[in-house]
């Protein structure tokens, strides 16, 4: 097996969309050989590959954030047509390029499996047994990882009534720039996701020196989600459970300053796979009363925030265009500028678990486990939450759900699964100069089309409409 890795000048090549046949884009590419473990590792710990740039539509689509009507016709705010159709759920939105939401997705997804085939070689320095499953499991995690993220926008949600019908997306499990594929289905595209995350929890290590590499507790954390979004409530509850054994720690938001743009640092310690997504002017918040101030939080849902709930002051800032009128400064990144947390974190735990003890009728756990996380989001003193019933527990669940994780790039997710129940689905609607759009439960759009660059140059068959 050839084992390769990019040139420097190349990778910028392909990352900027130079050449990228691999993506199903037209283009060449020129190589070198991977020598060592040392080659690995230093492809897999490019930050700005690895753990920048995921995947952003979905977010945009999700409804929690709103343009004003200047925002969304100023050319100032770097808001385009294409971003615009996608903002109102058009029919036909569709990315004529494929960058940000699917051609960096498969360039990390490349670089997995150029890491994957290389420790399946002969490498000069000989490493050892442990450093090469660490690597192993890494590369797997990272490709579960982004093919779940892809899964997201592109394939339909998954069903166990017809998850081996539906069409998933393109599983590619080698780096062969001239690998032809079709699509497989939803049901093997989660089971690819299931599978390498199941081995990378058997080959990680425990800790890592920095959360942009992942662990066995980012694995299972990651296999929680996944099982989540796929109505798996019980492998959701296990393997929620078993990162919680190992990282259970919850940032004090008593001690996170309110008034702070960028309260939250990089790597705190909440967070167990550091991950953000793409940059996109549709969710870029800002300040002001300008059209550069363009990502306002929904006002409902600001108004849902309790008196004590130090969230209310730490993730919304008041803009001066008006009264209710918020941008959100809660990102698990150390930046104002979009590029919002999607990694996984300890926070995202403990609702998961609740989610799945409500479902299972344990009233108490949930509630426990609720609890837990609220005590630490309260200023004065806490008042445990209550329910009569495990459907009013799951009820507060899944609300405080939303309230937590607000533009963590999960509300798609979430809306995707929990509108198949009609306890709560929801219609989506947002007003623009005047005229009112709509996404109701379970529409096609909820399967964003896949770009057209992508349809050119290859044999997918295009998403439904």
């Amino acid at each position: 097996m050839k084992n390769y890795i990019l040139m420097a000048l190349v990778l910028c090549g392909l990352f900027s969309g130079s050449c990228e046949k691999y993506l199903d884009v037209k283009g060449n590419s020129t190589q070198v050989f991977i020598k060592t473990s040392e080659d690995c590792q230093k492809m897999l710990d490019r930050y700005t590959v690895m753990n920048t740039i995921y995947p952003s539509d979905g977010e945009v689509s999700a409804g929690d954030t709103y343009l004003t009507d200047a925002s969304y016709n100023s050319g100032s705010t770097g808001v385009t047509e294409e971003d615009r159709s996608f903002y109102t759920w058009q029919q036909q939105a569709i990315r004529s390029q494929s960058t940000a939401q699917w051609k960096n997705c498969y360039f990390k997804i490349y670089e997995t499996n150029l890491v994957l085939e290389s420790l399946e070689g002969d490498l000069e320095d000989k490493p050892s047994q442990s450093t090469l499953d660490g690597l192993r499991g890494a590369a797997l995690f990272y490709r579960a990882f982004t093919f779940w993220q892809l899964a997201q926008l592109f394939a339909p949600p998954y069903s166990t009534g017809d998850a081996d019908q539906q069409p998933g997306i393109p599983i590619r499990l080698e780096s062969d720039i001239n690998e032809k594929l079709v699509r497989g289905t939803v049901q093997q595209t989660y089971e690819r996701i299931v599978q390498d995350l199941k081995e990378a929890v058997n080959l990680l290590p425990e800790s890592v020196s920095v959360t942009s590499r992942p662990s066995k507790t980012a694995a299972l954390a990651m296999l929680a989600r996944v099982h989540l979004s796929m109505e798996d409530y019980v492998q959701a509850q296990d393997n929620a459970s078993a990162a919680l054994q190992r990282k259970s720690d919850l940032l004090d938001y008593r001690m996170i300053i309110t008034t702070s743009q960028t309260p939250f640092s990089r790597f705190n310690n909440e967070v167990i796979f550091q991950a953000t997504m793409f940059r996109t002017p549709l969710l870029t918040p800002g300040v002001g009363s300008s059209a550069s101030s363009v990502a306002k939080v929904v006002p409902e849902l600001v108004s849902q925030y309790e008196a004590g709930d130090l969230r209310r002051t730490i993730f919304f800032k008041a803009v001066a265009s008006g009264p209710n009128v918020f941008t959100f400064s809660g990102n698990y990144e150390a930046a104002f500028n979009g590029a919002y947390f999607v990694g996984l974190a300890v926070d995202e735990l403990y609702l998961i678990r609740a989610e799945c003890y409500a479902r299972a009728g344990n009233t108490t756990l949930a509630l426990s486990d609720l609890n837990t996380l609220l005590r630490t989001r309260w200023s004065g003193t806490y008042t445990d939450k209550t329910a009569s019933s495990a459907l009013a527990a799951l009820t507060l669940v899944l609300g405080e759900r939303r309230k937590e994780l607000l533009l963590r790039g999960l509300r798609w997710s979430d809306l995707r699964r929990l509108n198949r129940d009609p306890r709560f689905a929801v219609t989506l609607r947002r007003t623009v100069l005047g005229q009112e759009y709509t996404l109701p439960p379970n529409d096609l759009r909820y399967t964003l089309l896949i770009p057209s660059e992508v349809i050119n140059n290859s044999a997918y068959a295009q998403n439904r409409r």
